[in-house]
């Protein structure tokens, strides 16, 4: 498809850089295709009254590390300023990054982190050197830490890792640790916020057990790469980077017990949705998955496990715009946003919500989904 299709105009002033306090009194714009009308302003604490007993809801466990770093190029005793965002674990020691500005590295350039005047403490200086130049302002670092201890002092040293559109208007600052973080974070990995995750409360998790909603944890870690726009003309021409995710065992049977009993499996995220839709058999069985998925999904994807989908506002022409379309129809969600802006919805990472419904019933696979 054209990616110019999934274009839509959204003011500066509708980019949310800070969330909503308590998370759960965001706003969620209810999307529902087969019903009149088809939106509804609400907010995110009325979610359990939104659903039915027996639905079961799934997280992404997934946690953010801090993997945004600020340091210095040191060559030839020449210091220069340079920042990364990690985007993936290569080993023990290695990790691939984005660096700005790129173009003044060179492989062998040594770099150091935090603070230049306590060499002996790991909470307060790193040092890496880049070990190779990839596409697209990419490079690959090779720390002198390895392991736990390499873990331990990027904890130290990095600040959570806040999208662009956000990182570009203000700095991260301390509360970002908490507030770009699921309450429900356990499995450290991800490099992005599973976003819709951020709006749960424990009072928004006890409503949930009150109206006999079952909640359920997978593992999507996020990479930078889901946010970004699409700058391919066609979609067929997109990459999307992969991931690692897992659904266990353990989670495939319960969720399949839930459909048997009549209920509904609803993703809180799209990353939630991501790792069931890849994990997903042809006729709907989820299945046990450990491995790396770079599912693209567009409009003309059947849906294979998922029947509800909680999420934000995304970008014009991301992957996650064409995501939602392809569960909700593309007119009604270009009209949802529309309706959004002009409500003045807050959009992005910190923004208000949607919970989306879909378009047609659940069934078999229409589109191929590259694992």
């Amino acid at each position: 498809m054209r990616t110019d299709l999934f274009e839509f105009d959204l003011p500066e002033d509708r980019i949310a850089l800070h969330p909503a306090e308590p998370r759960d009194s965001a706003r969620m714009l209810v999307v529902d295709p087969m019903r009149s009308p088809a939106f509804q302003d609400r907010v995110v604490r009325d979610l359990a009254d939104l659903l039915r007993p027996g639905d079961a809801m799934v997280f992404n466990d997934t946690r953010v590390i801090p993997a945004a770093l600020d340091g210095v190029r040191v060559r030839s005793g020449v210091a220069s300023r340079v920042s990364f965002n990690l985007l993936r674990r290569v080993d023990d020691c290695r990790w691939r990054a984005l660096a700005r500005p790129a173009k003044r590295l060179v492989v062998g350039d040594r770099l150091r982190f935090g603070a230049e005047t306590d060499t002996a403490c790991l909470m307060s200086a790193l040092e890496a050197t880049v070990s190779d130049k990839l596409d697209a302002g990419e490079v690959e670092l090779a720390f002198d830490l390895s392991g736990p201890d390499l873990d331990l002092a990027i904890q130290g040293v990095g600040s959570m890792p806040l999208p662009p559109y956000i990182a570009g208007r203000r700095a991260p600052d301390a509360r970002d640790r908490d507030t770009y973080q699921t309450i429900y974070a356990a499995r450290e990995g991800a490099v992005a916020a599973p976003t819709a995750g951020l709006h749960f409360t424990p009072d928004l998790f006890a409503a949930l057990d009150a109206r006999g909603i079952s909640r359920h944890f997978v593992t999507l870690h996020v990479g930078a790469g889901t946010f970004l726009p699409v700058k391919a003309d066609d979609t067929a021409d997109h990459k999307m980077h992969s991931e690692w995710g897992e659904v266990s065992a353990a989670t495939a049977d319960a969720l399949n017990a839930v459909r048997a009993r009549g209920g509904r499996i609803v993703a809180a995220g799209t990353t939630s949705l991501r790792i069931l839709e890849s994990a997903a058999s042809l006729d709907g069985r989820v299945l046990a998955f450990a491995g790396d998925t770079a599912i693209f999904i567009t409009p003309g994807y059947r849906f294979r496990a998922v029947d509800v989908l909680m999420t934000n506002f995304h970008l014009p022409r991301s992957t996650l715009f064409m995501l939602v379309s392809a569960f909700s129809g593309l007119e009604t969600m270009k009209a949802a946003y529309a309706h959004a802006v002009a409500s003045g919805y807050r959009f992005y990472s910190y923004g208000d919500a949607s919970l989306l419904f879909r378009a047609e019933p659940t069934g078999e696979a229409s589109a191929s989904a590259p694992l």
